[in-house]
């Protein structure tokens, strides 16, 4: 069963159920599903800009009461996540961002009008475009909306990482007297603490969640108000500096009016900023996933990862690190996906980024694979770590890792003949100096925990 509607282009069968409308059936049929869904958080954010909107028009008398409390009922219940069901544009739709903003427009309209007994697809009293799209553009609605939902994101990420900086230095603590090989180039180099190896990823977190409070700074600027290109046409003044003020407060966010809302427009170089700082903790993230598969892999074995899972389908009892490398994965998908991000963001031309919901959609995609990235590294992994001891003494016995720390108290010709001995002869490094002379009392105060995190000699 089908309505009929019409726009621009004439007529068009709509379905009968659907609550939206012409211009996102229109859209349905121009742009076939990648199988992308739009995150949750992006339609959220649509409905408070409309809300937004239809609050601040009612305050100016642009719409009247009885149009304006459907219309926010209506909103209210797309932020519910009630009319998600019916947001069926895909997120890639070309237009920058008109058939995701018109499908919003739309459903919102039905709903609205639905709600006080009017029939699908009559638009009145609340109409898609001259009640619901009152004085905006998807110009300057779409990229509002984008920046609101990656500030919430980017917020649950920071709670995340807390997590996964707290684990990280839970096992600092732990493991603070525990003495292993330090390597550098896959070679064994000088001694360190395994508490010191925490260490070093939990002050990379650190640095993360740093960098993610400068995104928000960043993005927090917002355009709306400036319609189509940035200079206000067709919105009344004061519907430009109220809406936003409106806007803050349904978000309880610091959303701050652009100072140049046509520069706002034009330019979105703070997508691609905020995206590099994801990138950064991407980045940290393979690190991090890499070293844990490297110290828990044969013949090294130091670490001890939780097993979460068999391994293989023909060899019983194998165990992979599927934690390290399920986060690996996701942050190899950000770092690749930044790339797009940033051409999409480049080839904006003139007053418009028109690749804008390629940028949208990475962005919002990177978040997400970074907060399940984070979280479960903290929780099925890091969490549950144990020390392999017995692997870790003796490698350390075995190598000759120790010998740049005596150096400074026996000297360096005396310790490259132990090295020596310890080559020639097939013995560990500490028996080598002890031959030498070296008191094995020094050895040990050398090797002290203590004095490995006690920063130089």
């Amino acid at each position: 069963m089908t309505r009929i509607e019409h726009d621009l282009l004439g007529e068009i069968a709509v379905p009968s159920e659907a609550l939206w409308g012409a211009h996102t059936e229109r859209a349905r049929q121009n742009f076939p599903l990648t199988n992308r869904k739009t995150p949750a958080s992006f339609i959220k954010a649509f409905a408070l800009v409309k809300k937004a909107a239809a609050i601040t028009n009612r305050e100016l008398e642009s719409i009247d009461q009885s149009t304006a409390e459907p219309l926010i009922a209506a909103c209210d219940e797309l932020f519910s996540g009630g009319l998600d069901g019916q947001i069926v544009v895909d997120p890639l739709a070309g237009g920058a961002g008109t058939s995701f903003n018109m499908n919003i427009n739309e459903v919102l309209a039905n709903r609205a009008n639905e709600s006080i007994g009017v029939t699908r697809g009559a638009y009145r009293p609340v109409h898609p475009l001259d009640t619901v799209n009152l004085h905006q553009s998807t110009n300057d609605s779409y990229p509002t909306a984008l920046r609101i939902a990656a500030m919430w994101e980017l917020r649950e990420l920071e709670r995340r990482l807390i997590e996964l900086q707290n684990a990280l230095q839970t096992k600092e603590r732990e493991f603070a007297d525990r003495v292993m090989v330090g390597r550098t180039q896959l070679q064994d180099a000088v001694p360190m603490t395994v508490g010191q190896l925490f260490s070093t990823w939990a002050e990379a977190v650190a640095r993360d969640r740093w960098r993610i409070f400068k995104g928000l700074e960043r993005i927090k600027v917002v355009n709306l108000g400036g319609t189509a290109i940035g200079t206000g046409i067709g919105a009344p003044r004061r519907y430009i500096f109220r809406v936003i003020e409106v806007l803050r407060e349904l978000t309880d966010l610091p959303l701050t009016r652009a100072e140049n809302p046509v520069e706002a427009t034009a330019n979105q170089d703070a997508l691609v900023e905020t995206d590099g700082i994801l990138t950064a903790l991407a980045s940290n993230l393979f690190k991090l996933s890499n070293d844990l598969r490297l110290f828990s892999a044969s013949p090294v074995d130091e670490l001890a990862l939780p097993p979460r899972q068999a391994g293989s389908t023909i060899m019983p009892g194998k165990v992979n690190p599927v934690i390290p490398e399920y986060a690996a994965q996701l942050a190899m998908e950000v770092m690749a996906g930044h790339q797009a991000l940033t051409a999409a963001i480049a080839a904006g031309n003139w007053q418009l980024s028109q690749f804008l919901p390629l940028a949208a959609w990475h962005l919002l995609d990177h978040l997400i694979l970074l907060q399940n990235a984070v979280q479960t590294l903290a929780a099925n992994c890091i969490r549950e770590i144990t020390i392999q001891d017995e692997h870790c003494q003796a490698h350390l016995a075995q190598s000759l890792s120790m010998a740049a720390a005596l150096v400074p108290h026996i000297g360096y010709e005396k310790v490259q003949r132990a090295v020596q001995r310890a080559k020639t002869e097939n013995i560990p490094l500490r028996e080598s100096l002890i031959k030498e002379g070296v008191d094995a009392a020094l050895i040990e105060e050398v090797l002290a925990p203590a004095r490995l995190r006690r920063l130089g000699d």
